[in-house]
């Protein structure tokens, strides 16, 4: 019986999102981590191109998709957790529950009352309530869910064999870590996030949630070994204290603009994926912020 997963990772370059499907080679019993909608901004058409390469990669290898995990609610996509759910759910005979981690209900609250989302369309939502460790199994693989907070107060990586899956924690070592302005966001907790990280074994992979491969580096990259990180990480390496790193993380953060999909992502991931209520026009509206000038605000 092996102790290793089978991981196939798959960029959406759009977002410059990572999916990752993990596997017990031993059942063939699987995982989803951090699914993807396609979402056009200019035309507000929601499509499933992304999803849809998970349901074929899934058919083609014969996998039974035990879970669909989400490390956070994500900020810059639309999760596509509900529709590969209700798709995995009609080919075969388990409907996988979409798990998150526990403190994700103070992040529902918070966007929910900020965008207007009635309480049947996010309370309850999500079918798995992680705790702080909670271990879990994926056929005759176990993982466990660890609180990475810094990046959002929910956040959790997920550990399955020597693979941390640490969603927006760690990037690549050349873009370093993740932002931490959005509400609840936090640079020292995300520095002592970093140190759980690195704390273990060398040999560990890293596999992040994002990469946005700059000037140099054509090509997207999903992980790095803890090693790497702690010798080349430009935010987090050997030698980079807590100071050092929050006025770095701070710095980098007041020159940053808002995701692109900010408001669309946080009304659809607070609902795990699933679009909002039709009106009794067929219409499914989402709520988007104008933003005025002090002489135009009349």
């Amino acid at each position: 019986m092996s102790s290793e997963p089978v991981i196939h990772n798959v960029f959406e370059p759009t977002s410059g999102t990572w999916q990752y499907l993990i596997a017990d080679p031993s059942t063939s019993t699987a995982v989803i981590i951090d699914p993807v909608l396609n979402y056009d901004p200019a035309t507000q058409a929601v499509a499933t191109h992304a999803a849809d390469s998970l349901l074929s990669l899934i058919k083609e290898k014969g996998y039974k998709i035990d879970k669909i995990l989400e490390t956070h609610a994500h900020a810059d996509h639309l999760t596509a957790a509900s529709y590969l759910q209700k798709r995995l759910s009609q080919n075969q005979d388990h409907k996988p529950p979409i798990c998150i981690g526990k403190r994700i209900e103070q992040v529902q609250n918070l966007f929910a009352e900020r965008y207007g989302v009635p309480g049947e369309e996010y309370k309850g939502i999500f079918d798995k309530l992680f705790d702080d460790d909670e271990t879990f199994t994926i056929g005759n693989l176990k993982g466990q869910a660890i609180h990475l907070p810094g990046h959002t107060p929910d956040h959790l990586g997920y550990m399955i064999g020597d693979n941390l899956f640490c969603g927006d924690s760690l990037f690549h070592v050349d873009i370093g870590t993740a932002r931490c302005d959005f509400p609840g966001g936090d640079a020292n907790d995300l520095f002592r996030s970093g140190r759980k990280i690195l704390s273990l074994s060398d040999n560990v992979k890293i596999w992040t949630g994002h990469d946005y491969p700059p000037q140099g580096r054509s090509d997207p990259v999903p992980w790095m070994s803890v090693q790497d990180h702690k010798k080349l990480n430009k935010h987090f390496k050997d030698g980079i204290n807590e100071e050092e790193f929050v006025a770095l993380r701070k710095e980098r953060d007041a020159g940053l603009a808002e995701p692109k999909l900010l408001h669309q992502s946080l009304q659809i991931n607070i609902r795990a994926g699933r679009l909002p209520s039709p009106t009794k026009f067929g219409q499914r509206l989402l709520h988007l912020p104008l933003k005025l000038t002090e002489e135009e605000a009349w």
